[in-house]
């Protein structure tokens, strides 16, 4: 299927006001054409006086003549002008609107596609496709399909004056018009695997902006600012050496369809005059046929630059909806898993996972948690111990074993019931634009401020928070820039206290906080994991001493658990990370 069948199946919603778009356009275009016919039908009058056309219409005084050319004339303006308006109007609003839809439906897609499309593609390729694609075909529908519709009616309507008037000159002059349209077509085809790489180029271009951006403190604290500049200077020049392919087989297309068309003038221009003077053509039927020339070929050479707006969204509408053909898994179907009826047991049966590479980051997982206790887990890095969450999240399925809560399978459960009952807390906190009170309640958007303020006393974040010059109205800036690291995964862990959840997990949830925020957060941890299945995931096992039971990973095993006493007295892997960050001497 063709990108523009696509398209156009997908406006399919606006076919009212497509028709009535196309209706303000072609009666647009029959009163732009009829003044030519008119400057005709004046030299006639001027010639003929009372054996004029119009004196056949009951009109036989050359001077009411010119008067009733001069209303009609106002009137023709009138309604070229109206029309013109109407199909502004309705062309320009329809684009947006189909604009609207596909970048909320591409984004919805995307809001629903598994968390590895997001691991392993570019977020500035997909900036690109959402903003700049989109925007590509907005420009389009905003003028390029008026324009084709008008180019097809004035075609249709001055060829017919053309055959009526005198037949054998129009067959001279439309003889171009076959050639004009190979020609366009034959560069068509080579213009389109061009611009599909135009769209590539600006899309690493954007992916290249948009990850300096974001990494400018590394980039800064590194000094290798000129390196950067020379990596976009490639990417932009990489950007600008495929335009320049296209703009020099695009250039060429113009000044090809001029030559055609000065051959179909010419041959009006001669065979229209040999024909005047022997007798056989009117003067008026003449002058007719010289002005309809240039307004029957002329408007082929906008055409030329229309073909050139089409290819280019037709390229954009590729990336689209090839974009929205990638598989999005998210479901609302499901087992229904209501939040008031969670007791929150946990239990793994051989759970295996691995990624696209396939090496085995978990390999046949089994343990248990029971409802309302602190579990623990920790590791080595690259052990498995986050991608366990991602796992209870349904980020990722596992390759073999299954994941229950409360004896139900995840996998069968309702996607937005199962997080729903997670309250969630990553090692990489994100901050949104907005107050600290938005941060805070985000996801619980129907919290009332005691609420909010209850889940930053748990966090340990109130105190901060109250001494900030506007408070919890105070704006955190972009991705919470304004914030130190603890600062923000406090208000990430009121955030989650907020939600209330049955499960809650905290994944390094104390990693950026220093030692007096870390002992702080730890005597509220009492308190907060009360009356949850709370998980742990650390680094510093001095935050997790206190679980109910502690399981070690090592390289995707489970290789033992136990409470930290029992793994103490164990001497194995955990023994060993504690007396490591405890700076004992390992016997």
């Amino acid at each position: 299927m063709t990108p523009f069948t696509r398209l156009f199946r997908y406006a399919a919603v606006h076919r009212t006001d497509v028709c009535l778009a196309t209706v303000y356009s072609t009666l647009n275009k029959l009163f732009d054409i009829a003044p030519e016919v008119l400057i005709g039908v004046v030299v006639d009058v001027v010639v003929n006086k009372e054996a004029s056309i119009l004196a056949r219409f009951g009109i036989s005084e050359p001077t009411d003549q010119v008067l009733a050319l001069g209303i009609l004339t106002f009137l023709i303006w009138v309604f070229e002008s109206l029309f013109e308006f109407l199909y502004s109007i309705k062309w320009r609003n329809l684009a947006q609107s189909v604009q609207h839809e596909l970048r909320m439906d591409a984004y919805a897609h995307v809001q629903h596609m598994n968390l590895s499309y997001f691991e392993s593609g570019s977020t500035g390729g997909l900036l690109s496709v959402l903003n700049d694609d989109i925007n590509q075909l907005e420009r389009f529908l905003d003028s390029g399909a008026n324009e084709i519709i008008q180019v097809v009616v004035s075609t249709l309507v001055i060829g017919g004056i053309f055959f009526y008037v005198s037949p054998q000159i129009a067959i001279f002059a439309m003889l171009p018009i076959p050639c004009i349209l190979f020609g366009m077509f034959f560069f068509q085809r080579r213009l389109t695997p061009l611009y599909l790489a135009v769209r590539q180029q600006v899309s690493n271009l954007n992916a290249r902006l948009a990850n300096n951006i974001t990494g400018i403190a590394t980039i800064k604290s590194y000094v290798t600012e000129d390196y950067e500049i020379d990596k976009i200077h490639a990417d932009s020049n990489s950007y600008r050496l495929a335009n320049g392919k296209v703009i020099a087989l695009s250039s060429a297309v113009i000044p090809i369809i001029r030559m055609a068309i000065m051959g179909g003038f010419i041959a009006t221009l001669v065979l229209g005059g040999w024909l005047t003077l022997e007798g056989s053509l009117a003067v008026g039927s003449y002058s007719v046929l010289i002005f309809l020339t240039q307004r029957l070929l002329w408007p082929l050479t906008g055409l030329a630059k229309t073909v050139d707006l089409f290819e280019r969204s037709m390229a954009s509408a590729t990336r689209v909806f090839d974009l929205l053909k990638v598989p999005s898994p998210f479901d609302r179907t499901g087992e229904p898993l209501p939040l008031k009826t969670i007791v929150g047991e946990i239990k793994l049966e051989n759970v295996t996972f691995s990624y696209e590479d396939n090496r085995p980051v978990l390999q046949n997982i089994s343990l248990h948690i029971p409802a309302g206790s602190t579990a623990a887990f920790v590791g080595t890095t690259g052990s498995g111990k986050s991608t366990l969450v991602k796992l209870l999240l349904r980020f990722y399925e596992p390759k073999q074993g299954r994941l229950l809560i409360d004896g139900r399978d995840i996998q069968r459960l309702n996607i937005r019931d199962l997080r729903q009952c997670i309250g969630f807390v990553s090692q990489e906190v994100f901050l949104f634009q907005g107050t600290v009170r938005e941060n805070i309640m985000y996801g619980s958007f129907g919290a009332q401020m005691q609420d909010i303020e209850k889940g930053a006393r748990g966090a340990e974040a109130h105190d901060f928070i109250s001494a900030l010059p506007e408070g919890y109205e105070t704006i955190v800036g972009e991705r919470g820039m304004n914030f130190s690291g603890g600062q923000r995964q406090r208000i990430s862990i009121a955030r989650a206290l907020v939600k209330n959840p049955p499960l809650l997990i905290l994944d390094e949830a104390t990693s950026a906080v220093d030692n007096e925020t870390e002992a702080a957060i730890q005597r509220s941890l009492e308190s907060i994991a009360k009356g949850r299945t709370t998980l742990l995931i650390a680094h510093r096992l001095s935050t997790v001493r206190n679980a109910d039971n502690i399981f070690v990973l090592e390289k995707g095993i489970l290789a033992e658990s136990g409470t930290h006493e029992e793994l103490l007295a164990k001497n194995g892997v955990y023994a060993s990370l504690w007396k490591v960050q405890t700076g004992e001497r390992a016997h």
